[in-house]
């Protein structure tokens, strides 16, 4: 049985490698940011005006040139799940 310090540092290996560009040895998870969006039959001006996502940021995600990060990816993940129940929270908040 591995100790939690071979665990560890079975993980930096992997990490480092990874961040080298070996795609084999991590995962990213990501969300179809694009069909969040659609499904919510909003534009992306009216997306990011909605949830508070800087218009920039969200066609980035969309392209695929960069990932949202993880609150981001868990807001995402709850307006797919009740994008009119995240929009009532944002509007006692915000």
């Amino acid at each position: 049985m591995k100790s939690a310090f071979d665990k560890i540092a079975a993980g930096l290996e992997d990490a480092i490698a990874y961040a080298k560009g070996d795609d084999s040895r991590g995962r990213v998870a990501t969300v179809d940011v694009k069909a969040v969006r659609e499904a919510t039959a909003l534009t992306q001006a009216a997306f990011a005006r909605t949830y508070h996502f800087p218009i920039g940021t969200l066609r980035d995600w969309e392209q695929g040139r960069r990932n949202p990060d993880a609150g981001s990816a868990m807001l995402l993940k709850m307006i797919q799940v009740d994008p009119k129940g995240v929009e009532r929270i944002i509007a006692k908040v915000a």
